[in-house]
């Protein structure tokens, strides 16, 4: 393995290669220092511009002259997001703003070692853009001119950002539903799905879920139109997930009726207001889809949600219901 030392760093000696921790690893049999080889941290930016994204061409090795996301290695005294805000203008010129973590992702086989990608969406908030530091040339690429992309870890990415584009409207994050001071409701998206998956765990009735059930809750929300989503996002630096609401539709020949069968808010956001508003979120979409009623199934809730539910409208029985129209 490159980059394996011969010598302690701290008495000296020769190391020698001992199993520890499941793996053989440069260990020192005089003071037991032993040295674990940790992947490098990076950041890749998805900088969005006029519903494209800007790429840069790269002027160095590997892939010299090749279209890849803008990317670099954190520096030693900064945070992942303070490096990609100092990459992104180093490489594209461009003053930027964190919008989201969008995806974390790993390179084991390098180049030039292992390493671990933290992508974040970012808009631009001033400066111009123009090519810096490694890059040749950068450039703004849409969905239909998008290029190859050499690095896996970016491919993937890519190829994430552009299923978004694809989703039907009533999927996207096109706007906030509900706008307060240190959150947001929004719909969510495909990637929002693991912090929802951790949410939904919340449930006392979704403790036990096993993974093959859980693939198949990723696969109804991005299939079944019928399913909507929605998420409360703490506004903060990387924004995360507080809260969430699933909303099922169902139409029958005289009467469309919404069903709320999950709803989890962070323990340490509950009394905030986070469930009223993701409950005001759910609301306002009902009316735009005409809805006539709203169902709550009370059998998945404990005793805090019911009282909820009934401050917020709903009866006392199992499924509980409130009359929009």
């Amino acid at each position: 393995m490159a980059n394996r030392p011969i010598f302690c760093p701290v008495c000296g000696e020769r190391l020698s290669r001992q199993e520890i921790g499941g793996r053989p690893r440069p260990a020192c049999e005089n003071c037991g220092y032993v040295h674990y080889m940790n992947p490098v941290p990076g950041v890749g930016m998805l900088i969005e511009i006029d519903g494209g994204l800007a790429l840069i061409r790269r002027g160095h090795a590997p892939h010299k002259g090749r279209w890849t996301l803008p990317s670099g290695f954190v520096e030693l005294d900064e945070s992942a997001q303070e490096a990609a805000i100092r990459e992104a203008e180093e490489e594209t010129g461009l003053k930027v703003e964190i919008v989201e973590l969008a995806a974390v992702n790993s390179f084991p086989e390098g180049p030039p070692t292992s390493g671990i990608m933290i992508f974040f969406r970012m808009k631009p908030v001033g400066g111009q853009l123009q090519a810096g530091d490694d890059a040749d040339e950068v450039k703004v690429f849409t969905a239909a001119d998008m290029p190859k992309i050499p690095f896996r870890t970016h491919r993937e990415m890519v190829a994430e950002w552009l299923e978004w584009q694809e989703q039907p409207p009533n999927r996207r994050v096109t706007s906030n539903l509900v706008v307060e001071d240190d959150f947001i409701i929004r719909a969510a998206s495909k990637r929002d799905m693991n912090e929802i998956g951790a949410l939904l765990q919340l449930i006392p009735a979704n403790r036990n879920i096993e993974r093959e059930a859980w693939m198949q809750i990723m696969q109804r929300f991005q299939e079944v139109d019928s399913l909507q989503v929605y998420v409360a996002e703490a506004r903060q630096q990387p924004p995360i997930l507080i809260g969430v609401v699933t909303l099922s539709i169902a139409r029958s020949l005289t009467q469309s009726t919404g069903l709320i069968n999950d709803m989890a808010v962070l323990p340490q956001f509950q009394r905030r207001g986070v469930g009223a508003a993701l409950m005001e979120a759910v609301m306002q979409r009902s009316t735009e889809l005409n809805l006539r009623s709203l169902i709550v199934n009370g059998k998945r809730a404990n005793d805090q949600a019911r009282a909820f539910y009934r401050s917020s409208g709903f009866s006392k029985a199992n499924l509980l219901e409130i009359r929009i129209q």
